[in-house]
């Protein structure tokens, strides 16, 4: 502590290098806070109170293959079971399937389960009723209407891709809501009236809302087993981890944010050992007169990381600064990802970040802290710098 004022004044004492370097870690480190805020929010993050006692039942080998629709009354009269209702992905095309704002989530749905099971769609008691009793009906998130202009009583048309169909709906309502809150959902029986019988009745999901969590815990289990010798069975997961499997299609997201991370801890190394190593060259002699003055071997060593990890503190702290608005745009991610709404450099995020930043800074620094401490008074002031 007694050197902090000298570690510092050494620390930036070439502006320009020092606010490079600085600047340097500063970025990279921006993008190793958000992608941390990411893996934490699908990882490590416990599931939004509306999500913890919602689980998702689905077809044990794959989301695209459906399950049949009477396992919906069965699962039903299970115990701690409060609520359930089918859920279809229609997919299809809304408008100009080459414009990415017409591409967002379509759910054939019970309207009047759906409400029960998801209470926190928020909109006027006459929408709902309207969502419930017209069988064209349709609702939509507050921020996909505020996307794509919608309005109430408006009509669209989305054709069918994965269902050989088109639908001619009417907006009756808007809901708000904080997660998924760029979807359609529409009457699935309207669905249903214009398929062929076979195809009829066939459920992609079931959306299963416990009565408290120790019933999620336990249903899990007991709803996979109750149709482990049927022909057709189950994998049942909590709501967050349907998102997660969801989200996996798109590849391994683990290990890209893994990866990533990796990738970026290398090359702010390689940035910061690189500067330590001009840093410490340029001072050989002015590491000869500090012995000469006294300073000891583990002085010289503790001062000049002191150094680094300053500058890299000071990088970690702006790209924590940088990462905390790149995770406020997160926060307009597509539906798709409702997890990526909840991105924020938490505490925890922040706390990680600035120790990789440490980590990096003594780690680049003690190669040539170490050669400096141990270079000899004669050596030091000899060396033609």
């Amino acid at each position: 502590m007694k050197y902090l004022s000298l570690i510092f004044k050494n620390g930036v004492r070439n502006k320009r290098r020092s606010l490079l370097t600085i600047a340097s870690v500063g970025v990279s480190l921006c993008l190793l806070g958000v992608l941390l805020a990411v893996y934490a929010v699908f990882y490590v993050s416990e599931a939004p109170a509306e999500q913890a006692l919602r689980l998702v039942t689905r077809n044990k080998i794959s989301l695209t293959v459906t399950i049949p629709g009477y396992y919906r009354d069965q699962i039903a009269k299970l115990p701690g079971v409060k609520a359930i209702h089918t859920a279809n992905w229609y997919g299809g095309v809304y408008k100009d399937q080459r414009d990415p704002n017409n591409f967002f989530a379509r759910f054939g749905v019970e309207p009047d389960r759906l409400l029960q099971v998801r209470s926190e769609l928020i909109m006027p008691e006459d929408q709902k009723q309207a969502f419930i009793k017209e069988r064209t009906a349709c609702i939509v998130g507050k921020a996909l209407a505020n996307k794509l202009d919608l309005k109430l009583g408006q009509r669209i048309q989305l054709k069918g891709d994965i269902y050989p169909v088109t639908l001619e709906l009417i907006i009756r309502g808007i809901y708000e809501a904080n997660l998924n809150d760029e979807t359609l959902y529409f009457n699935l029986d309207y669905l249903y009236e214009l398929l062929p019988v076979a195809r009829r009745n066939n459920a992609g999901s079931f959306y299963v809302l416990a009565d408290s969590i120790d019933s999620a815990n336990r249903l899990g289990k007991q709803i996979d087993e109750m149709y482990t010798n049927f022909p057709v069975q189950t994998k049942t997961e909590s709501e967050q981890a349907f998102s997660l499997a969801f989200a996996s299609s798109l590849g391994n997201i683990k290990a890209f944010l893994l990866s990533i991370c990796a990738a970026v801890m290398f090359t702010i190394l390689l940035v910061s050992a690189n500067t330590m190593a001009m840093s410490v060259r340029e001072r050989v002699k002015e590491v000869g007169v500090m012995k000469t003055l006294g300073f000891t071997k583990e002085a010289v060593l503790g001062i000049i990381l002191g150094e680094a990890a300053v500058i890299s503190f000071l990088g970690g702290l702006l790209g924590c600064f940088l990462a905390s608005i790149l995770c406020i745009g997160l926060k307009g991610a597509s539906s798709y990802l409702p997890q990526l709404k909840q991105t924020s450099m938490t505490p925890g995020v922040a706390a990680v970040t600035l120790g990789a930043a440490m980590v990096i800074g003594l780690v680049s620094a003690f190669i040539p802290a170490y050669s400096a401490a141990r270079t000899s008074i004669v050596d030091a002031l000899k060396a033609n710098v």
